[in-house]
């Protein structure tokens, strides 16, 4: 089965079209930032972990801080001379 031209055309304008309109949106979407801006506090991580018997599991509550360069500091080991 061949195609004609008017189909291959069609087709080729249609990729050019969604192609197009994919990097017009990918500019212009303002929901497109990522990343955390520095210095904004911290997010609050909740873990359960519940083991399926009675009484065992257990609840953690992690502290992560949005600003980059803290949370570096954070992840540093102690041994490395974390503290100023």
């Amino acid at each position: 089965m061949e195609l004609g031209p008017g189909i291959v055309v069609g087709i080729a304008a249609v990729i050019i079209l969604t192609a197009l309109l994919a990097r017009s949106r990918s500019r212009n979407d303002p929901h497109s930032k990522r990343g955390t801006r520095p210095g904004l506090g911290y997010r609050t991580i909740f873990t359960i972990y519940d083991s399926g018997g009675s009484g065992g599991g257990h609840s953690t509550q992690y502290r992560v801080p949005n600003d980059p360069q803290d949370y570096a500091k954070a992840m540093m080991p102690k041994s490395k001379g974390n503290a100023k």
